[in-house]
Formats: C-alpha cells, structure tokens, sequence
C-alpha cells in the first residue's frame, strides 16, 4: 500500500457502505498514496443526444477518482466534499473504457488540491483534464 491509508478494498467499501446511489458501473482499479484510477464502461444511460458520454458522466468520474485520491491520504472521512472543479473537455470520449487518473498534488490541513486526467479507449490523448479541489474535515 506504500503508506496508503486506503487501498482499493477498502476505498470500494467505503464507496459500498457511503455512498450507495455510485453507479456500479465505476470500478476502482488501483489506489496508492495520493493517487487512485478508476474506471467506466458507458452504456447508453451514459450518454446524450449525439451519443457522446454526458459530461455529468464525465464529471461523475472525475470527481470519484479525486474523492479516492484524497481518501488514500487521509483515510476514510466521507464528509470530505467537493470545494470547487475546473474541467477541460479535450476531445470527444468513444463509447469505449474511460478512465480517470487522479493525484493530490497538495494536501493541506483543510484542502487536497490535485488533478484528473480522463482517457478514452481507441482516442488519442486526454479527453478531459481537471483541477480540483475537496475540503477535508477539520475532525482529521
């Protein structure tokens, strides 16, 4: 775990227990200290009109991978939140893989402020790159 307070079982109970309503279609593939990858399979409930992935669905995945990020150096806080997000859409995602790769760059006494790249199967490059910063529970 290389000094992770949450590895991947533990950061898809936390997800479990938590936050039920995730779509299970977002799966956790890898978590280490300040970074976590996570990864979806859109289907058609996924995408909008044009049949381009949402970028609810899009944000959804960034903000999840940032949320495991910030809980692999923290341990698991639920009531961590979102402060703010500056997204980039970069390309169009094909309706393959998707995966978001998140790092804390800085954590502070009450933010974790990092970044997400997302990728998509068969695009070359980023689909979307994020800023992103959480609020982190003064409990910690």
């Amino acid at each position: 775990m290389s000094g992770a307070k949450l590895d991947v079982v533990g950061a898809r109970e936390l997800l479990r227990r938590t936050f039920p309503q995730v779509d299970p279609a977002f799966s956790i593939v890898e978590v280490g200290e300040g970074t976590a990858a996570i990864t979806l399979q859109p289907d058609e409930r996924h995408l909008r009109p044009g049949g381009t992935v949402s970028g609810p669905t899009l944000f959804a995945l960034v903000d999840l991978a940032y949320y495991v990020a910030t809980m692999s150096l923290i341990g698991p806080e639920p009531l961590t939140v979102t402060t703010n997000v500056s997204i980039n859409f970069m390309r169009k995602p094909s309706l393959a893989l998707l995966r978001a790769d998140a790092r804390v760059l800085k954590l502070g006494r009450t933010l974790s402020v990092g970044d997400v790249t997302l990728t998509s199967e068969g695009v070359d490059g980023p689909v979307v790159h994020a800023a992103v910063t959480y609020a982190v529970p003064p409990s910690r």
